[in-house]
Parts: structure tokens; sequence; C-alpha cells
């Protein structure tokens, strides 16, 4: 095995355990998102409804 067999290897690894911390973060922060996306969409709907008097 080279060298350059080791680099890739390595390289393999640790994009794998970059992508699977991003895939925890996004999961974790979906939640909140949701919810403020939900009273966002619930703030334009009350406002749009005031507005047209």
């Amino acid at each position: 095995m080279t060298q350059k067999d080791v680099v890739t290897i390595l390289a393999i690894i640790g994009a794998l355990v970059v992508l699977g911390f991003v895939l925890r973060v996004t999961f974790a922060l979906i939640g909140p998102l949701l919810i403020l996306a939900l009273g966002y969409v619930a703030y334009k709907m009350i406002q749009n409804k005031g507005g047209t008097r």
C-alpha cells in the first residue's frame, strides 16, 4: 500500500465523519426551523387578513 492509498483512505474516512456531523446537526435543527416557519406563515396570514379592510 502506497502513501497515496493511505491518504485516500483517510480522506474518505474524514469525509464520512464530517457528513455524519452535518446530518446530525441538520436533523437536530429541523424541529425549531419548522416551528419558526409555521410561526412566520401564521404571522403573514394574520397580517394580510388585517390589511384588507
